[in-house]
């Protein structure tokens, strides 16, 4: 009988195999083409995600914070498809891929479960291919800003690098900071330590 425990994620069998693991920021989880060995959960901190094109240039992924798996579609793959490299000091968990799998095929509710976690982030890629085809960079910017404001609809916590959320917006970092500065003289926003606060109540250009 599965336990009403076994309904979220890790289930207790995956979880009791899990070892954590410090980082550096610039130091390398796993590069692209490692063999796969583990799934990765990120504790705190921050984990970029990226790929090199044939131009040489990073091409951001994504950026995993604390509660984000990464390396899912590496458990049905030999190798590891990007390279994970902490943006900030980082914890994460290792999860074995053969515990992983184990439990998938001996708990179906632990596999449920790993799917909603894979739906929420497949609706995060849609959103950022959204962001991708507003032209503006500003009405990108401040359409970012609107959909990662905090429970009080204004305050957006920054957790990495503006570098970071220029490459998420696939803006020049020269570009981000050009824009932010107009949003903030011209009322729109606040910045502080870590945080963009949202003076105006407004809705951005596409669907949030």
């Amino acid at each position: 009988m599965v336990s009403d425990r076994d309904t979220t994620w890790p289930p207790t069998e995956i979880g009791a195999a899990a070892v954590e693991r410090n980082l550096k920021a610039g130091e390398a989880l796993f590069h692209r083409g490692d063999k796969v060995a583990r799934l990765f959960e990120v504790i705190d901190g921050q984990v970029r995600l990226s790929r090199i094109d044939t131009s040489g240039h990073e091409i951001l992924l994504y950026v995993a914070g604390p509660g984000e798996t990464i390396a899912e579609a590496s458990l049905f793959s030999p190798v590891y498809h990007c390279d994970a490299v902490a943006s900030s000091a980082a914890t994460v968990r290792a999860y074995p891929k053969a515990a992983v799998l184990a439990a998938f095929d001996k708990n179906p509710k632990a596999a449920q479960a790993f799917t909603a976690t894979l739906a929420r982030q497949v609706m995060n890629l849609r959103t950022r291919i959204e962001q991708r085809n507003i032209r503006s960079a500003r009405e990108r910017l401040r359409h970012w800003l609107h959909i990662n404001a905090g429970a009080d609809g204004r305050t957006v916590v920054i957790a990495g690098t503006l570098k970071d959320i220029a490459a998420e917006l696939g803006l020049t970092h020269e570009a981000l900071y050009r824009n932010l500065a107009a949003l903030e003289r011209h009322g729109e926003i606040k910045r502080g330590p870590g945080m963009i606060v949202l003076l105006r109540a407004g809705k951005p250009q596409g669907r949030v």
